[in-house]
């Protein structure tokens, strides 16, 4: 007859074992692909159509196109936007009768969603860190005739919260050219955008920019209004936004310090996933309410082409206008440049 102390601690091991294996295995996210494959592991996001999953057989994590997914299994708590502007904190879990749906537990119960309607998807409880994105890109250009150089860099870095978006820009181009006055320009940025029901946003931003050709030693301008997204899918946003702005401007001869109280009319528009490539552009119209007549706008133009390893080609455009340059400088000024980078998230 066995041994009923040997009996008891052999029954004890297994039950701790099962539970071990429950609490270690059974919380695991599972994918489905488009090709059959089936992986198991931890979906870490889903930002601009591309799902981050991490396994425990591979070190790097994996880059997997959101429209590959077709089914997708989780109990774990999530930070989930959907395209009527809704977000709802719950698990996500692929209904098995219906393809490509998804049930979300929502506070009034639950609700189904084609999985083309999930903007991003993000994890309760990630770090700082975890939540950031980070892009540096440098570029140069070296031309024999007249000795030109042109060295530009740019860092760019976004933060993603439940009910709002931070974003920082800074982008600088040098150029030397034998004959000629040095030339450099600056842009920089720093700003937020706070989500509301319904696909509406309150933004914040204040905006820095030098140019030599517009004798602009610093533009410094602030600026708050409301917005609206017509369009916010994990492939696509537009959207445009209004509200009132103040601006001053020193200048690098002897004029005099301008001051501008303005109002701004922007639009935003950025398409992801056409394959590799990216593209995103802005415009802004400054009507002055200070100085008669006046207004400046502000384009901008970026795409992007990723490669291996987190690595992208970047070209990029700016462009400014003042209708009421100071005195000797140019209404106008524009970069164009192409960059080689690297992002971290």
């Amino acid at each position: 007859m066995a041994n009923p102390s040997i009996m008891i601690r052999h029954l004890s091991f297994t039950i701790v074992f099962t539970l071990f294996s429950v609490l270690a295995f059974g919380q695991k996210d599972t994918l489905t692909l488009s090709n059959s494959d089936v992986l198991v592991g931890t979906i870490e996001k889903m930002d601009r159509s591309i799902l981050t999953f991490s396994t425990s057989y591979d070190d790097s994590d994996f880059k997997i196109k959101w429209r590959e997914v077709k089914k997708i299994k989780s109990q774990r708590q999530f930070i989930i936007s959907v395209t009527d502007g809704e977000r709802f904190t719950t698990d996500i879990n692929s209904v098995n009768t219906k393809e490509n749906v998804v049930v979300l537990n929502v506070e009034e119960g639950t609700r189904e969603y084609s999985l083309a309607d999930i903007v991003f998807i993000e994890p309760i409880g990630k770090s700082f860190f975890s939540r950031l994105t980070v892009d540096i890109d440098l570029g140069i250009n070296i031309t024999k005739a007249n000795n030109f150089k042109q060295l530009t860099s740019n860092v760019n870095a976004t933060y993603l919260a439940y009910k709002w978006r931070g974003r920082g820009l800074y982008k600088t181009v040098l150029s030397r050219q034998d004959g000629a006055a040095d030339i450099n320009r600056m842009d920089a940025e720093l700003g937020g955008e706070y989500y509301l029901p319904h696909d509406w946003f309150i933004q914040a931003k204040a905006i820095y920019l030098s140019n030599d050709e517009q004798l602009l030693q610093l533009r410094s301008t602030y600026q708050a209004g409301a917005g609206y997204y017509f369009i916010r899918s994990n492939t696509m946003f537009f959207s445009a936004n209004a509200g009132l702005a103040y601006s001053t401007e020193n200048f690098t001869d002897d004029s005099s310090d301008r001051k501008s109280t303005e109002g701004y009319l922007a639009l935003g528009f950025t398409k992801y996933a056409i394959g590799d490539l990216s593209v995103g552009t802005n415009a802004a119209i400054y009507p002055s309410f200070s100085q008669s007549g006046r207004y400046r706008v502000d384009f901008n133009f970026d795409m992007k082409y990723d490669l291996p390893l987190d690595f992208y080609i970047r070209l990029g455009l700016s462009y400014n206008y003042d209708s009421q340059p100071v005195e000797n400088a140019a209404d106008s000024d524009y970069v164009f440049n192409t960059s080689f980078g690297w992002e971290w998230n």
